[in-house]
């Protein structure tokens, strides 16, 4: 189980619960100035089988070098999260591992009843992800949130949340952007993979109605509601040229839009009415940054990607020790990184 986290570590307790009832490891990854690796440790319960590794905010950890990432670089684009690269981390130590089988999970989600969870790894014989039934707060972006609240029928989709994959039959990779975990269930060429739900989790609830959250979603959400409207077409991902992103981004202007023109017309406090307005207004301005030659470029660095790091996935050592998979992955500067295994084998 990998449980990315820039929350105090309290939160990781009933991941750990989890883990402990399952028998499997818990990796926790966290960030920022409120928890870290030692801490987790402290506060978790000593039986857990605990991996943890604080990343550093420039971490030099040996990934591969990701078209889709320098595209964005030093542009408003550019995501200011690392829940991406703590993903691909993931993803990396249990191919080295040999793990086949991890369910990534967020700090913010609740599982009811772990067979759902031993479900959902059951279902990684056929399949190559497998997500959950998400109740509690709805799991959408700033405008879908829009939607829904002013009466709009808004359908779920799996995410990275609450999902199993098979690390071993699927060489996919978390791009660097909103709505990572969609991509990471495409192919490039055959569209989306082999997947399934199962079960359900608890999304606690949070506020999305922030122009910043919504400024960061805008290219994410157009990308990926972009490609998956090609798909329901009947289309590959690589038809994608600049008539069907210029037709796509006139569709999301009107889209929100019309958004717009129904939370006016919602029943509900003015002052979360305005909040929601100011929210819509900033992925306005933001989609209007959004070039049909962007879009196009970044599907095509997206599929140069996933080659690139199907190609990282089969040069990595397998069978490697859990300190051993650690010392490669962290890379020379690995005394940059706080580590702490617990339960699992010897130290450094």
């Amino acid at each position: 189980m990998v449980v990315p986290t820039i929350r105090r570590p309290t939160v990781l307790r009933h991941a750990a619960e989890i883990s402990v009832s399952l028998g499997c490891a818990l990796i926790t990854l966290p960030s920022g100035k409120w928890t870290s690796a030692r801490e987790a440790a402290r506060q978790l319960p000593p039986e857990t089988k605990l991996i943890a590794i604080d990343v550093p905010e420039h971490t030099s950890s040996r990934l591969p070098e990701l078209e889709t990432s320098r595209l964005l670089a030093n542009t408003r684009f550019a995501r200011r999260s690392d829940l991406s690269l703590k993903r691909n981390l993931g993803l990396t130590f249990c191919h080295m591992v040999g793990w086949d089988r991890i369910i990534f999970l967020d700090d913010d989600i609740t599982v009811r009843e772990t067979a759902h969870l031993s479900r959902a790894a059951g279902l990684l014989d056929t399949h190559h992800a497998v997500g959950f039934t998400i109740s509690g707060f709805p799991d959408h972006s700033v405008v879908c949130h829009a939607y829904r609240i002013a009466g709009g029928s808004q359908e779920p989709f799996i995410g990275g949340g609450a999902l199993a994959v098979h690390v071993t039959r699927n060489s996919s990779f978390f791009p660097d952007i909103y709505n990572d975990d969609w991509f990471y269930l495409l192919d490039a060429k055959k569209g989306l993979q082999p997947v399934a739900i199962t079960g359900e989790v608890f999304q606690k609830p949070y506020d999305p109605f922030k122009p910043k959250r919504a400024r960061a979603e805008e290219l994410g959400d157009v990308l990926a509601e972009g490609a998956f409207w090609l798909l329901d077409q009947g289309r590959p991902l690589m038809d994608a040229d600049l008539r069907h992103w210029g037709n796509f981004l006139q569709r999301r202007e009107r889209f929100i839009k019309h958004v717009m023109s129904l939370v006016e017309k919602t029943n509900i406090e003015e002052g979360e009415k305005e909040r929601m307005m100011a929210a819509l207004q900033a992925s306005t301005r933001r989609l209007a940054r959004i070039t049909p030659e962007l879009c196009r470029d970044y599907l095509r660095a997206f599929a140069a990607d996933r080659e690139r790091w199907r190609e990282h996935i089969d040069h990595l050592p397998g069978d490697q020790s859990i300190w051993s998979a650690l010392r490669l992955l962290l890379g020379p500067q690995r005394d940059q990184f706080d580590v702490v295994v617990r339960n699992l084998g010897s130290t450094w």
